[in-house]
């Protein structure tokens, strides 16, 4: 079950259930559509991978299963990021 994580790993930007700019990776890393886009280009700075709209979780379901309160705040290193995306921004992510 996804954790639904409450905000951008890299600007901290709230992304609550249902925000239609949240993105995810394999690996449930959670980044606001505009960081992928625009600083990450499609490489998750954790694993490589790619990116994927986050689903929401119907309203019936949170009382039972409630979004993760859980922030993880932890900037992108940007010479770090270069690195792997010198490896991965044109491979299609399917082919990661």
């Amino acid at each position: 079950m996804l954790e639904i994580r409450p905000t951008c790993e890299n600007c901290n930007k709230p992304l609550p259930n249902g925000a239609t700019d949240a993105m995810i990776c394999t690996f449930e890393c959670t980044f606001c559509e505009q960081c992928v886009k625009e600083i990450l280009h499609n490489v998750c700075p954790n694993c490589g991978g790619g990116f994927t709209p986050r689903p929401k979780r119907p309203e019936k379901l949170i009382k039972k299963f409630p979004p993760s309160d859980k922030i993880v705040h932890k900037p992108v290193d940007i010479e770090a990021l270069k690195k792997l995306q010198e490896i991965y921004e044109h491979i299609p992510p399917e082919k990661r």
